[in-house]
């Protein structure tokens, strides 16, 4: 077993430090290089009939295939060509219709070259990210993208790490540039996100979680408290839904409401729930969000509200611990 190294504490803080900052000074030098090719490379991919193709190797590669997610998700269909794979046949994934985003720092990268050529007859277009803007991927781009950094924060200089980050940031850039352009909405995310806490608050209606029929209890003002609570505890609910003769919502009466009546009054299990209702109750369409009903519950603290249809009559229940359990927060 190989002896663990005794880590000079100092020396590592030191380490950490010059590498954030050196990698943050490379983020900030790519503001002062927009212009005219990143507008014409946000007008080139927005404006794409097809998919976008991230394509890169080794490090370049890695953070190709995070963009390639980055741009899906904020509505720029996109996938990832691996260069080498591209040159056996996965060419064949590319159309003239698509828009090719390379990714080479020096830009002289073998595989990626070997594709070049090809790529341009396919009659894609390509937007380069890349730190040498008189390379051979330069020569090829529409438009070309310069992240080119002073040093990398590796001590040798060697190890892609300021590159790379810049690479990265600069791709994020071009992502969300994009997506606005689109005219991409928190609804459109939430709709290829359906499992996220995101999509679920976007996404899910109030009638998606409410409790219905034998889930909910409903009574007439002339009902004893003992058979309001008879109901309750049936339904499993926490509240009784009171109507009048139409079926219309004139009030609600939770079990807590029953118990503290009996506190007062030991006959309150005989007398009308119509006498101890809340005839003002917070209410809810079952077309509004989910998370709306949230925000209705919270500042008032109550755990469950009616759900009412056009014509006030209440067709179900949304209570707090089902948007809960539903991931709506």
């Amino acid at each position: 077993m190989e002896d663990v190294p005794i880590i000079d504490r100092e020396k590592a803080l030191t380490r950490a430090r010059e590498t954030i900052e050196i990698e943050a000074a490379a983020v900030g030098a790519l503001a002062d290089r927009l212009g005219d090719d990143f507008v014409r490379a946000v007008e080139i991919i927005a404006g794409c009939r097809g998919r976008l193709v991230v394509t890169g190797v080794g490090k370049s590669g890695a953070v190709g295939r995070k963009l390639a997610g980055t741009f899906s998700s904020t509505g720029t269909p996109s996938l990832f060509l691996h260069p080498a794979e591209g040159v056996h046949g996965d060419l064949g994934a590319v159309t003239g219709g698509d828009v090719v985003l390379a990714l080479s720092y020096s830009g002289e990268s073998d595989e990626l070259a070997s594709i070049l050529p090809a790529i341009v007859r396919i009659g894609a277009r390509v937007v380069a990210i890349v730190g040498n803007t008189a390379s051979t991927l330069a020569r090829y781009a529409d438009a070309v993208l310069d992240i080119s950094v002073e040093r990398e924060a590796c001590p040798f200089n060697l190890a892609p790490t300021a590159s790379t980050t810049a690479m990265l940031a600069m791709g994020d850039a071009l992502a969300l540039a994009v997506m606005e352009a689109r005219r991409f909405t928190k609804e459109d995310f939430a709709l290829i996100h359906p499992a996220g806490a995101l999509g679920r608050r976007l996404l899910l209606r109030v009638s998606d979680i409410m409790r219905t029929g034998d889930a909910m209890a409903v009574v007439t003002p002339d009902e004893t408290m003992h058979d309001t609570l008879f109901k309750i505890t049936s339904a499993g609910a926490g509240s009784a839904c009171v109507v009048d003769e139409t079926g219309r919502l004139v009030g609600i009466i939770t079990d807590g409401d029953i118990r503290r009546s009996l506190l007062k009054d030991s006959m309150a299990l005989q007398r009308r729930v119509g006498d101890f209702m809340n005839p003002s109750p917070t209410t809810i369409s079952p077309e509004r969000l989910a998370a709306e009903g949230m925000k209705l519950m919270e500042p008032k603290q109550i755990g469950e509200i009616p759900v009412l249809d056009s014509e006030g009559r209440p067709v179900g229940v949304l209570m707090l611990k089902d948007l809960l359990r539903a991931g709506i927060f």
